[in-house]
């Protein structure tokens, strides 16, 4: 089958701008937002935060489960221009300041939550299931997922240097407002992108004429399936570790450093430095292949950790610089996890019989939120442990917590995430030889 051109692949992959305008911004500042625009305690907020990812996991679920039971590519892109509309509607009702006090202001706020994640959840498993129709060349799978990461990367920049200072100037004033207004903008420019990804994409896989395999069916092929397995394992692991370091920035600036706008400029410069470090990781990953790139960038995120942890810093500049660091390391994680997973499709193929597309994405969707869940908890009881109160000078036993938890917890899972790609088999070459097999 004649592959798609690289015009068709990159404007596929913009997609990931928009649904990363409402990621990053989920996962940068709501939680942010909570505690120290809406006063909501930490303890409470991460069990809110807690509540929605294992939602948005178990919805991202059952979308993969339709999809491979009933989906198609025109389903697919139904899915982004039917959902675009109402995924940016529920997105900015989940930063609205509740209209009421006390409990019934909290369930205002995990409703909206629980919203946008249904809605996310329902759009994105299609677009996520859609890379792996967009072609069927291994090649092609990888320069998407870079230039998805690229497009990723342009969002969380603007997310990170946007939120706060475009939603005042939107808002006329800073606190809960700023946010919705920003929320606001981001919708609309997110539900464009993503009207225009559904109205343009083309299915480029083999037509598939097999009869649809059962639920329990396709559970059972990925269970079986070990480079899913293994390679889930491992995303989960890292998830944890990365999602602990990037949710305690703003808090280690604000309270630590005591300079709350030197945290943001190192959001902003931590996703800027993705758009240098995605093409240097799909250079290094040609070579040694994406499995070889979580090693690599595993290990350099554990030493900037390990410099963290020894040498103490608490000024603005070295942070930040490590921060920098700690960036470029992250994104060959994410990079190696996204060109391996449609990958594991073939695996599967080969070794059950079964090929399942929307579950895949469905599983690793939901797996991913429930670490995301875990990551908000640990972060949570471990400020909390530590004494942590919002808006107030914290206390020297307060931040020597706070550090340990931002340090060791990541480490910790790191490790893991480590020895459990090294039981991964998706060595370099190896999906092309699944794929001859296939054909043959």
């Amino acid at each position: 089958m004649k592959r798609p051109g690289t015009l068709r692949l990159a404007a596929f992959a913009f997609g990931d701008f928009a649904f990363n305008l409402y990621w990053q911004s989920v996962m940068l500042y709501l939680l942010f937002y909570y505690t120290d625009a809406l006063a909501i305690g930490m303890e409470l907020a991460a069990a809110i935060y807690l509540a929605a990812s294992v939602w948005d996991g178990v919805a991202s679920f059952v979308v993969g489960v339709i999809a491979d039971r009933r989906g198609s590519a025109r389903h697919y892109r139904l899915a982004l221009l039917i959902g675009a509309a109402p995924l940016g509607l529920a997105f900015v009702i989940a930063y609205m300041p509740p209209p009421v006090a006390g409990v019934a202001g909290v369930a205002f706020v995990l409703g909206g939550h629980l919203l946008f994640r249904t809605a996310y959840a329902l759009v994105n498993v299609p677009y996520l299931a859609m890379s792996a129709r967009i072609s069927a060349d291994s090649r092609d799978r990888a320069l998407v997922a870079g230039l998805r990461m690229l497009a990723g990367t342009g969002a969380a920049v603007v997310v990170a240097m946007g939120t706060v200072p475009v939603g005042t100037m939107l808002a006329g004033i800073a606190g809960p407002r700023a946010y919705l207004f920003a929320a606001m903008l981001f919708a609309a420019v997110a539900t464009v992108i993503l009207l225009y990804v559904g109205a343009t994409f083309r299915d480029a896989a083999p037509v598939d004429d097999a009869p649809r395999p059962s639920v329990l069916a396709c559970l059972s092929s990925l269970a079986r399936n070990h480079a899913f397995v293994t390679l889930a394992g491992a995303m989960m692991a890292m998830i944890v570790a990365v999602t602990i370091l990037n949710k305690s920035v703003l808090y280690f600036f604000k309270y630590a450093v005591r300079d709350e706008a030197a945290g943001q400029l190192a959001l902003a410069a931590m996703m800027a430095t993705s758009a240098v470090a995605v093409p240097l990781w799909m250079l290094i990953a040609r070579f040694t292949g994406a499995r070889a790139v979580w090693f690599i960038a595993s290990g350099a995120c554990a030493g900037g950790l390990l410099l963290f942890a020894g040498l103490g810093i608490a000024a603005a500049h070295p942070m930040q610089v490590l921060l920098i660091g700690l960036q470029v390391a992250i994104v060959g994680l994410h990079f190696a996890f996204w060109a391996l997973l449609p990958d594991t499709i073939e695996w599967g193929q080969r070794d059950t019989g079964l090929r399942v597309e929307g579950m895949v994405f469905g599983l690793a969707a939901l797996l991913q939120r429930v670490a995301i869940g875990v990551a908000t908890v640990i972060l949570g009881i471990g400020f909390g442990s530590s004494g942590y109160t919002a808006n107030v000078a914290q206390g020297s036993a307060t931040l020597a917590g706070m550090r340990a938890t931002i340090a060791l917890a990541p480490l910790a899972f790191l490790a893991l995430s480590a020895w459990l790609m090294w039981l991964n088999p998706m060595r370099k070459g190896a999906h092309d030889r699944i794929v001859a097999e296939l054909e043959a």
